[in-house]
C-alpha cells in the first residue's frame, strides 16, 4: 500500500490535509483516507475530521500528523508573564 509514501510526506511537511496528501504525492484520495485509517489505527498518527466551507457549501477532509508531533512554537515575542496575586 502507500502507507510508507504517506508517512515520509507527513515527516518531511508536517500537518497536512488527506486531499494535500492525495494531490502531492498523486494517489487517489480514497486510498489516500484509506491508508490514513490504517496508520491511525497502527497509532502512526493522529488524525481528526475538519469541515470547512467553500461558496457555502461544507467540504470534509481529515487532518493528520505524526502521533506525538508537537509543532514549533511561532517565532515572535511571546505575551510576558503576569505576577500571580495572592
Amino acid at each position: 500500500m502507500s502507507t510508507p509514501k504517506i508517512l515520509d510526506h507527513l515527516r518531511k511537511h508536517g500537518q497536512l490535509l488527506d486531499r494535500e496528501i492525495a494531490n502531492a504525492i498523486k494517489i487517489p484520495l480514497a486510498e489516500v483516507r484509506a491508508a490514513l485509517a490504517e496508520l491511525s489505527a497502527q497509532h502512526e498518527i493522529s488524525t481528526c475530521s475538519v469541515t470547512s466551507f467553500k461558496d457555502g457549501k461544507p467540504v470534509e477532509a481529515i487532518q493528520c500528523r505524526i502521533f506525538g508531533y508537537i509543532p514549533k512554537p511561532a517565532p515572535g515575542r511571546k505575551p510576558a508573564s503576569k505576577p500571580v496575586a495572592e
